[in-house]
């Protein structure tokens, strides 16, 4: 399974979605901050994605590469 770290942004809506690995179709959902909501995995209950609401705004305009999102995230490579 390839666990790496996919991510959308539809700018009409303003919104981020990220997974890890392909989306899920099967998984859970909870609103774990206003407007950012994480994604399960219905048996382990491991976080495998989140979507972000009004991305942008909740930003500020310009997006800078500073910016402290609401969500940590354990990187590893992948072969």
């Amino acid at each position: 399974m390839n666990d790496a770290l996919q991510y959308f942004y539809d700018a009409e809506a303003d919104v981020l979605y990220v997974s890890k690995g392909e989306p899920r179709a099967e998984s859970d959902s909870d609103e774990v901050e206003e407007g950012v909501i994480a994604r399960f995995d219905p048996v382990s209950r491991e976080v495998v994605g989140f979507t972000i609401l009004n991305f942008l705004k909740r930003a500020g305009k310009p997006f800078s590469s500073s910016q402290v999102l609401p969500f940590t995230v354990d990187l590893r490579l992948t072969s």
